[in-house]
């Protein structure tokens, strides 16, 4: 496919999923709309095309931008500052400087991993794995490695990209998305459509549970499609959300070694109208969690057990792009359940919990904001 038709196709699909009229019922219970919001909303700042965001230590926070720029953000005093050694990126399409966590050891280390797409040969991209030391006196990464490569891809989604550090700081769980090629996601030999599990630098992780059965070293899971959020809970269990095609986003509780179906199943439709086989016992695949039909288009993820809200302690968050919202899911071990769906009147890309347990959101778009969720007084 041309790199026009590549563009009308991506715009047809987005729009297909920003205006399809609603499918079938979800099978699950729905949360309840909250015409009121339960907490106050304070806008702290505005970016370009935002995309994640981690905070340090100090409660300073680091702000992706979809272009490839990395911003060092005051919340106290509103400050902004570009940092360099930012990679180039490729920034078509869904490409982007996405994910961003510090790691495990920051305090000492300062060093950061951080996930972007990279033009590679003629219209060909890939995922990027990256680490860095912040130099946060002098607005600057060094050292900036690359740990591990995506395989190439001539279209310009499904990037996914997530970083999660296993709760022992061992381990780093890499999400890899299809790339809109479908098939790879039940390839064993593709790292496409996978959850990879890592050492953290970047090689496969050792007893991954696929390896001896002729898969890619360093799957964990796979069967999946646009991979866009991982969080470890209290338990220490790995959550997953990630985009459905048409309707069908959905949570997954990831286990070591399962296949998560897709293309071969999905509680969504093609863009086209198309049937996907709906996941059902005994398939052979692990249903999700929960799901979405009609879809929300999930941009972020992120686990909350914090005490500034009490009564949301063991849930995961969720933002919708074209749902322009927040959900609140409540987990039970290994179950979730919809609890609550909050109206934020914009596209909302990512989530985090705050060092105060507040929670923060950062809007999508050229002027998306960073908002601060603190309870109602």
């Amino acid at each position: 496919m041309n790199s026009s038709m590549l563009g009308l196709a991506t715009t047809f699909s987005l729009t297909l999923l920003a205006f399809a009229a609603p499918a079938a019922a979800n099978a699950q219970a729905s949360a309840t709309a909250t015409s009121s919001l339960p907490f106050e909303v304070k806008p702290v700042g505005t970016f370009n095309n935002p995309w994640a965001m981690a905070f340090l230590p100090d409660g300073k926070v680091l702000v992706t931008q979809k272009e490839g720029t990395l911003i060092l953000f005051d919340p106290a005093t509103g400050t902004k500052r570009t940092v360099s050694g930012t990679p180039t990126v490729s920034s078509k399409g869904q490409g982007a400087l996405m994910d961003i966590v510090p790691a495990p050891d920051f305090a000492a280390s300062k060093t950061l991993y951080f996930s972007y797409s990279e033009a590679g040969s003629g219209a060909d991209t890939r995922v990027m794995l990256a680490t860095a030391t912040l130099d946060q006196a002098g607005g600057a990464l060094k050292n900036t490695k690359v740990i591990f490569r995506g395989q190439d891809a001539s279209t310009g989604g499904h990037y996914s990209g997530r970083i999660g550090f296993s709760p022992d700081g061992k381990y780093l769980f890499f999400t890899s998305g299809d790339r809109q090629l479908f098939d790879p996601a039940q390839d064993p030999k593709s790292t496409l459509g996978k959850v990879l599990r890592l050492n953290l630098d970047g090689t496969p992780a050792s007893g991954n549970p696929l390896a001896a059965k002729g898969f890619h070293p360093a799957v964990w899971s796979y069967g999946h499609r646009n991979l866009l959020g991982v969080a470890f809970d209290k338990q220490g269990r790995l959550w997953e959300m990630e985009m459905g095609p048409r309707h069908g986003d959905e949570i997954n509780l990831i286990k070591p070694g399962l296949n998560y179906g897709w293309p071969k199943a999905s509680n969504g439709s093609h863009y086209d109208g198309r049937d996907i086989p709906d996941h059902k016992p005994g398939d052979g695949f692990e249903a999700p969690k929960v799901f979405w039909d009609p879809a929300i288009s999930p941009g972020g993820l992120a686990y909350y057990d914090a005490d500034l809200f009490p009564k949301w302690k063991d849930s995961l968050f969720i933002t919708g792009l074209s749902g322009k919202s927040l959900d609140r899911i409540a987990l039970d071990g290994e179950n979730a359940k919809k609890v609550d769906h909050w109206d934020m009147g914009e596209r909302i890309r990512a989530v985090r919990t705050g060092p105060d347990g507040a929670v923060w959101l950062l809007e999508d778009g050229p002027r998306g904001k960073l908002l601060m969720l603190t309870p109602k007084k």
